[in-house]
């Protein structure tokens, strides 16, 4: 008996479940939903029984309930049926580790950021031009890294990035609202970028599965227009502005391997190579794992290509006609499939990374155009990382190590 019979078992045993013309009725032991089941077919609505396929604990609670016999006064001839029950797996958190990392991050946070803002090359001097110094690159990313942190306004930020140039982690003072324009400029982009991939290398030899996924960011900027219904009357429509976020991570700490972000718009599936090949920069891939929306034969032959094993969800109408590595892909699923989703479940893992992230930092922006929105998420994926490697720095006892003598990120040219 497996895990889904005993739980059918017991809501059979302590839900009433109720028929009507659409099928029965089961409510979710999770949630408020309740789930349609056709017996018959062997269908039901629950996520579990439409991504994977199972005979869900949903189907065998009405087929237990369908096989009660009931005497004629109408009650329920009571049945007796022993229950083996697996035990459960527990995972322990090291709390004496946890503690002290929590206790001293927010200085660690400023030394490590300091560290790997030192690998930032500086732009070439504009001969001749006036007027007052720019800050450097190295100071720029430093100052919109530590704001998310923190969490303050600009102006509230003030005294933090005071106390950071008084420690020495900034060459000048960096007024609050200067952090602004830092974001307004493009040129960040891909230094961020390269430096969250950067600062996930020190985890290499302990991350060789990896996940996918995108998630978004809204802003605080309402896109307007006009719809013109039927007899010409207009309705005004406004929504937020928002950007999504593409990422590749660690399965085992939650660390971004690669990151992009774009419009609100941007599909799924044509980033997936892009981060897979990025995260190979860095990390041996052993496996890599993505939900429906990145099945393609593309995404497949590019994991294996890189040495990879792929687990992407198959579609409902999925097969494997188009041969090679695809349908190698899908007959695993077909003929191996608890296997395969044991496999495949490991990209929840990526749901807990956007939830540490968009928890800790928030799930919206401050910033308002387009460039900064998405400079200022990019600053969030490198602060997670940061904090993730000051966890697991107590608890895996590791000394982070960005750069080499002879490795900078170069910086693009500043853009007026």
């Amino acid at each position: 008996m497996d895990a889904r019979e005993q739980r059918g078992i017991i809501i059979a045993a302590m839900v009433k479940l109720n028929r009507t013309k659409e099928g029965w009725l089961v409510p979710s032991q999770t949630c408020a939903k309740v789930y349609t089941v056709d017996p018959v077919a062997g269908k039901c609505t629950c996520p579990d029984h439409q991504e994977a396929g199972y005979k869900c604990k949903h189907l065998y609670a009405v087929e237990i309930t369908i096989k009660r016999e009931v005497s004629a006064d109408g009650k329920t001839i009571t049945e007796t049926q022993s229950i083996t029950f697996t035990e459960e797996r527990k995972y322990t958190q090291n709390w004496e580790a946890y503690n002290e990392a929590q206790r001293v991050e927010k200085s660690r946070f400023q030394v490590l950021l300091h560290e790997l803002c030192k690998g930032v090359q500086e732009p070439p001097a504009s001969a001749g031009k006036r007027g007052p110094k720019p800050h450097t690159y190295r100071d720029s990313i430093f100052a919109m890294t530590f704001k998310v942190y923190c969490g303050f306004s600009t102006r509230r930020s003030s005294t933090d990035f005071a106390e950071a140039h008084e420690k020495g982690f900034t060459s000048r003072l960096i007024p609050g609202m200067k952090v602004c324009q830092f974001h307004e400029n493009p040129a960040f982009t891909p230094i961020l970028q390269a430096l969250i991939a950067q600062s996930a290398l020190p985890l290499r030899a302990v991350e060789s599965q990896f996940a996918i996924d995108s998630s978004g960011f809204s802003g605080c900027r309402f896109d307007r227009w006009f719809e013109e219904k039927h007899g010409g009357e207009k309705v005004h429509r406004a929504e937020h502005t928002w950007v999504k976020a593409h990422v590749a991570c660690g399965t085992k700490t939650q660390i971004v391997t690669a990151a992009v972000v774009l419009e609100k718009n941007s599909a799924d599936c044509p980033q997936f190579s892009g981060l897979s090949k990025a995260t190979a920069q860095g990390f041996r891939i052993g496996e890599m794992s993505a939900d429906k929306a990145y099945l393609s034969g593309e995404n497949v032959d590019a994991i294996f290509g890189l040495g990879g094993v792929p687990f992407i969800a198959p579609k409902t109408n999925t097969t494997g006609g188009i041969g090679g590595l695809f349908e190698k892909m899908f007959h695993y699923f077909q003929y191996r499939r608890e296997e395969f989703m044991q496999h495949y479940h490991r990209r929840s893992n990526i749901e807990s990374c956007f939830s540490m992230l968009k928890r800790k930092f928030g799930d919206s922006c401050r910033s308002k155009c387009d460039t900064a929105m998405k400079n200022e998420v990019l600053s969030k994926l490198l602060a997670h990382n940061l904090c993730v490697l000051i966890q697991e720095q107590h608890e895996l006892g590791i000394d982070p190590v960005f750069w080499q003598e002879d490795k900078t990120v170069a910086a693009l040219p500043m853009k007026a």
